[in-house]
């Protein structure tokens, strides 16, 4: 066991924590007692019929393979696959989230270098900083007067706050003494934010775009629950109202293991973007 690596004996421990957790939950479950002949009463009030609860993980694995062995069927507007649902949950998130980064790190820049604009600009953050984007949703329907634009702009809105205030803190943390260097070889505002400040303050930047892509991909869920449409969020909400708890535990997974992608994406980023001093 000792010759193994470190991260061949974590994935063995978490292959085992898996396992152990999957048969707990498989056991817990009570098997459901099959009704017997039911009168013609109890047929009408639903009395002696099986009562709903939660699958065991078996129900969810057997789900699982009937969607994603074919992900991408498309059987009318309440009835598309889960690839679809999550393509077009990706779609909206990542609009917002490019239309957040267009204007979150240009204006981070200037906050970062500029005491001025960050006085002037910091009592506007503070304020708008901790509101719930979902409290954004009545006044952005009633304005766009399109559900699938309010879930962009809803986005939008939850990730530039990380990402203005991570770019603003990591460009007003580059090193003086680099900056006066750039200033002796008499290089303009523009070369030295390009050729000094960002690769400086890079992995400051990535890490709030980090932050920001994963409270987004929070947030879809629960937008997409109030507009309606597709998407995964509407996914879940359309299958809790239909009581098939297997399909939402199986996408409440599919939620996780996209989120989880979407995190290693920019983890890997920011190990591209990191350095030594």
């Amino acid at each position: 066991m000792n010759r193994l690596s470190l991260n061949a004996r974590a994935a063995l421990l978490s292959v085992l924590i898996l396992f152990v957790g999957l048969l707990v939950w498989e056991l817990a479950i009570p098997a459901q007692q099959a009704a017997g002949e039911l009168t013609e009463y109890e047929k009408l009030t639903g009395v002696g019929a099986a009562r709903a609860g939660v699958p065991p993980p078996s129900q969810v694995i057997v789900k699982a393979w009937e969607e994603l062995s074919n992900p991408f069927y498309d059987a009318g507007p309440n009835d598309k696959g889960i690839g679809i649902q999550i393509g077009y949950s990706i779609y909206r998130v990542l609009t917002g989230y490019v239309l957040a980064a267009i204007i979150a790190i240009p204006l981070g820049f200037l906050i970062g270098m500029s005491p001025v604009a960050y006085k002037a600009l910091n009592p506007f953050i503070q304020v708008l900083r901790p509101i719930s984007p979902l409290a954004w949703m009545p006044l952005a329907l009633f304005i766009i007067q399109d559900s699938e634009a309010s879930a962009i702009f809803v986005i939008f809105i939850c990730s530039i706050w990380p990402m203005l205030l991570n770019t603003a803190f990591g460009v007003a943390g580059v090193r003086k003494d680099w900056v006066n260097v750039a200033k002796t070889h008499e290089l303009s505002a523009l070369k030295t934010a390009f050729t000094v400040i960002l690769p400086a303050a890079a992995p400051t930047i990535v890490t709030g775009m980090r932050i920001s892509i994963g409270i987004a991909w929070l947030v879809i869920v629960a937008a997409e629950m109030l507009v309606g449409g597709t998407g995964i969020g509407y996914y879940v909400w359309n299958e809790w109202n239909n009581l098939d708890l297997t399909s939402v535990i199986f996408s409440i997974l599919m939620i996780g293991i996209v989120g989880m992608l979407l995190d290693a994406m920019f983890g890997l980023l920011q190990r591209r973007v990191a350095y030594v001093e």
